[in-house]
């Protein structure tokens, strides 16, 4: 039988990255630290830096389905009242 696929948590993940980020080993003295396969360090690096922009811009795209969800239930409310107002005028004609 073949090994076993090894699965990594997210907090290990992050922890080689930000060390092969870190520049003070290289990829083949990490692997051997972390038990990983140099490609696999690599790939989380990249991973990590193409993310690392989602993470200190997610607060504006955040702000801006929320205005308008915002707007959309205003506009909801508004036409609601049009037509509670028009029924009532016709049920008190």
């Amino acid at each position: 039988m073949g090994t076993r696929r090894k699965k990594h948590s997210a907090e290990f993940k992050a922890k080689v990255a930000l060390a092969a980020i870190q520049n003070e080993e290289t990829a083949a003295q990490l692997s051997s630290r972390f038990g990983v396969h140099p490609t696999m360090i690599s790939a989380w690096k990249r991973h990590l830096l193409d993310g690392a922009v989602e993470l200190f811009d997610k607060g504006r795209k955040g702000r801006k389905q929320t205005e308008a969800c915002t707007d959309e239930l205003y506009r909801q409310i508004g036409q609601l009242k049009v037509e509670n107002d028009f029924l009532a005028r016709k049920l008190g004609a």
